[in-house]
C-alpha cells in the first residue's frame, strides 16, 4: 500500500545538487511535513506514495532553494539612494548618515518584508543577514516563512539601536535568547568588520556565538584599501587578524573576501569559514572581483550573496550565480573555470556548507528540509532545451534562466510562492509602506544636498569656530621690512611659524551656498609637528564692507571640521561646480596689539601669475562692534608696518586664482 505524503512535485527535471550530482529527467520529489522523504523517477514515486496533492512540473527544473549567504535586507528601503561613487563616499557620506536618522524598528521590519517578497519571487529560500534592530528582521522573515540567519550588527561606535558597543552586545544576547531553538530563524551576532570593531568586540562576539552555537558573521577584505590599512596597522590581513582574535574559533561566515590570497584561503579552509562574495555589489562599488576559482581550489566553502539592495540593487540570486560563472572566466582568460554546475552549487549545496546548514538544506535528498524551487524553463529565453550532455541543465539554469522563471517556492514543504502568486507577504501593502519611508528620506536628502553645513554635519566632526573674521590683504615689496617692524615696540609676538599650505576650494555656482576649503597644513619651523594637519572649512565668501576702511574683508558663518578623509572623498561627496587650488608658502606671527590677538601672515603663492609677497592681517571676532574695533586697530597696524592704501588687495586668494 502506498505511503501517505503531503505533496508530490512530479514530471520535471530534478537537479538534486547531491554528492553524486544526480539529475533525474522526468523526476519527482516527495514531501511529508517539512521534510523531503524521497527523490527519484516520477513513475517510481507515483507508485510508492499517495500524495495529498500532486503538482505537475512538466517543462520545469526542480532545484534546491537558493541560499543568499550575505545580505542587508532592510536596506531594500535604500535601493537607488546613491550610485556611481566610491565605497567610502557611499558608506560614510550617505548610508551611515541616513541610517543614523531613519533606521528604526519599523524601518527594519518593513524593509525586510519588502526584501522577503523579492527573494521569494526569485527563488531564494534562505538568507544570511547583518543589520540593525535584527529582532525585527527575524520577525518579518518568520512571518514570510523564510529560513534566515539574522546577525545583529555590533560596531565600536554608536549605531541606530545601540549607543555603545557594550550595549550592542547586551541587545544581541537578549535577541539570541529570544529566538533560540526556532526551527527556521537563527539569531546570532555580527561584528561588522575589523575596521569598525575592536579586539574585545570580536572576542565577545565569538564567546556569544560559542555559547549559543550559532555562526559569527562579519565583513572581511572587501576593498584593497581595507587590506592595505590592515597590513599597515596590524601587520595582518583582515582574515589573519580575525583568526588572531578568535573569530574563527566558532562557526563563521565572512562576507566578500574579495582581496584575499593563498594564505587567507588556507586560514578560511582550515577553520571551515564560509566565504560569501557578492558579485554585483562588489562590481558596482568597484571593490573588485572575488577569487572564486582560487578559493574553491583551496577548499574554501564558498557561497554567494547579494549584499544590500542599496549597493546591488536587487536580490536576484540567479543573477549572482550567472556573474560568478562569467567573471572568473573573463579575468583569467580560461573559459573552463567555475563551470555552470559549480556556479549553481555556490547558491545551493556549497552555499549550504558556507552558512553551516548543509545538514538541513542545499540539496534535494531524503531527510533534508523541503526547501525547493520550481523553475519554468518554457520561456523564450530558455528555449530550446538540449539534453545530450549531462551538464546541459546547469548550463540552461545558470546562463539562461531569470528570476521571473520561478514558478513555485517552498520552505519546509510550505508554498511561499505558488504559480507565481506570493502567499505570505502582502505585496501591495509593503510597497506602500516602503515608499512612505523612502519619501521621508528623500525630503531629508533633498534639503541636505543644498545645504553645505548639513552635509558637513552628516559626516561628523563639525564645530563652530567663529562667527566673524576680519582680514586685510596687501601686496608688499619688502617682506623682511615687515618682519623687522613686527619686532618693534608696538607688537608682542607670541608665536612664529613657517608652513606650506595646500588649499583646495570646492565652489558652487550659487555663492549663497558658500564654499568648502580643504587644507593640508605642513609646518616647516624647527620643532614643528611632523604630520600635516588637514581641516575642512565652510565659509560664505568674504565681502568688503563699505563702512569699513582699508578694504577690510569680513567672513562670517564659518565652521571647521577635522578633515579625516581624502580630498578625493570630499570632491565626490560635495560635487562642486568648480575647484580652485591655492598653494602658498606662509610665515605666520601670532601677535598682541593693544591687548588684542591678531595673526599676521606673509604669503607667497606658488605657481601663480600673482605670486606676491602678500601681507595678511586677520583676527577672529564675535560681534559687529568688536569687528569695528579691530578694523580700527588694523588701520593703525598698517601704518606701523608702512603699508599704504594703494597696496591693499580687495580679494581673497581663491578669488585671485579663480579669475585665471
Amino acid at each position: 500500500m502506498p505511503e501517505l505524503i503531503d505533496t508530490l512535485l512530479t514530471g520535471g527535471t530534478v537537479v538534486t545538487m547531491d554528492g553524486d550530482g544526480r539529475v533525474i529527467e522526468q523526476g519527482a520529489v516527495a514531501i511529508r511535513g517539512r521534510d523531503i522523504v524521497a527523490v527519484g523517477p516520477a513513475h517510481e514515486l507515483r507508485e510508492q506514495f499517495a500524495a495529498g496533492e500532486t503538482i505537475d512540473c512538466a517543462g520545469c527544473a526542480i532545484i534546491p532553494g537558493l541560499i543568499n549567504a550575505h545580505a542587508h535586507v532592510p536596506m531594500s528601503l535604500l535601493r537607488g539612494l546613491v550610485a556611481d561613487v566610491q565605497l567610502d563616499v557611499w558608506l560614510l557620506g550617505y548610508m551611515f548618515p541616513v541610517e543614523s536618522k531613519f533606521v528604526t524598528p519599523e524601518f527594519s521590519y518593513v524593509g525586510t518584508q519588502l526584501s522577503c517578497a523579492e527573494m521569494i519571487r526569485s527563488g531564494t529560500t534562505t538568507f544570511v543577514d547583518m543589520y540593525f534592530y535584527e529582532d525585527e528582521v527575524a520577525r518579518a522573515a518568520d512571518e514570510a516563512g523564510m529560513r534566515a540567519i539574522c546577525g545583529q550588527s555590533v560596531l565600536r561606535f554608536p549605531t541606530p539601536d545601540a549607543p555603545s558597543y557594550d550595549k550592542g552586545l547586551e541587545y544581541t544576547r537578549a535577541f539570541m535568547q529570544k529566538w533560540q531553538g526556532h526551527e527556521r530563524v537563527t539569531a546570532t551576532v555580527a561584528p561588522h568588520a575589523p575596521y569598525t570593531c575592536t579586539d574585545d568586540i570580536y572576542r565577545a562576539a565569538a564567546a556569544l556565538a560559542a555559547e549559543f552555537d550559532t555562526p559569527l558573521i562579519t565583513h572581511l577584505s572587501e576593498t584593497a584599501r581595507e587590506n592595505k590599512e590592515s597590513l599597515q596597522e596590524r601587520k595582518l590581513s583582515p582574515v589573519a587578524y580575525s583568526e588572531s582574535v578568535g573569530a574563527f574559533s566558532v562557526k563563521a561566515i565572512a562576507a566578500h573576501c574579495v582581496h584575499t590570497d593563498e594564505r587567507d584561503w588556507a586560514i578560511l579552509s582550515k577553520h571551515g569559514v564560509g566565504a560569501a562574495p557578492c558579485p554585483s555589489s562588489n562590481l558596482k562599488l568597484a571593490s573588485g572581483i572575488a577569487p572564486f576559482a582560487g578559493m574553491l581550489a583551496a577548499g574554501v566553502n564558498v557561497g554567494i550573496g547579494t549584499d544590500g539592495p542599496a549597493s546591488n540593487d536587487d536580490q536576484d540570486l540567479l543573477n549572482e550565480v550567472h556573474l560568478a560563472a562569467l567573471l572568473p572566466k573573463g579575468v583569467s582568460g580560461d573559459p573552463t573555470i567555475v563551470p555552470a554546475r559549480q556556479a549553481l552549487a555556490l547558491a545551493t549545496s556549497l552555499g549550504a556548507k558556507a552558512v553551516h546548514l548543509a545538514h538541513l538544506i542545499g540539496s534535494l535528498e531524503a531527510g533534508k528540509r523541503a526547501d525547493i524551487v520550481v523553475l519554468d524553463l518554457r520561456a523564450l529565453h530558455t528555449t530550446p532545451r538540449y539534453s545530450y550532455a549531462p551538464d546541459s541543465i546547469y548550463t540552461q539554469i545558470v546562463y539562461s534562466a531569470h528570476a521571473s522563471d520561478v514558478r513555485h517556492t517552498l520552505v519546509d514543504g510550505r508554498f511561499l510562492l505558488r504559480d507565481r502568486q506570493l502567499l505570505t507577504v502582502d505585496e501591495e501593502r509593503v510597497k506602500r509602506e516602503g515608499q512612505a519611508i523612502a519619501d521621508r528620506i528623500n525630503a531629508f536628502l533633498g534639503e541636505r544636498e543644498s545645504n553645505l553645513l548639513d552635509k558637513i554635519v552628516a559626516i561628523g566632526g563639525v564645530q563652530q569656530a567663529e562667527i566673524f573674521e576680519v582680514q586685510v590683504k596687501a601686496c608688499i615689496a619688502d617682506a623682511e621690512a615687515i618682519a623687522a617692524a613686527l619686532n618693534g615696540p608696538a607688537f608682542t609676538i607670541t608665536k612664529a611659524t613657517e608652513r606650506t599650505q595646500y588649499d583646495t576650494y570646492l565652489m558652487f555656482a550659487d555663492p549663497a551656498r558658500g564654499r568648502v576649503r580643504y587644507r593640508e597644513d605642513h609646518r616647516r619651523d624647527p620643532g614643528a609637528r611632523l604630520d600635516p594637519k588637514s581641516t575642512l572649512t565652510l565659509t560664505v565668501p568674504a565681502a568688503e564692507r563699505d563702512d569699513f576702511p582699508h578694504a577690510v574683508l569680513l567672513s562670517r558663518a564659518r565652521y571647521t571640521a577635522p578633515a579625516d578623509r581624502s580630498l578625493r572623498f570630499y570632491r565626490e561627496y560635495f560635487q562642486p561646480e568648480m575647484i580652485v587650488e591655492v598653494e602658498k608658502q606662509r610665515r605666520r606671527w601670532r601677535v598682541i596689539y593693544k591687548d588684542e590677538d591678531f595673526a599676521i601672515n606673509i604669503d607667497r603663492l606658488v605657481g601663480s601669475t600673482e605670486p606676491g609677497p602678500f601681507l595678511e592681517i586677520k583676527s577672529r571676532t564675535w560681534s559687529f562692534r568688536d569687528a569695528e574695533h579691530k578694523v580700527a586697530l588694523i588701520a593703525e597696524m598698517l601704518e606701523h608696518l608702512g603699508v599704504s592704501e594703494e597696496q591693499l588687495v580687495k580679494q581673497e586668494y581663491v578669488e585671485m586664482e579663480a579669475k585665471h
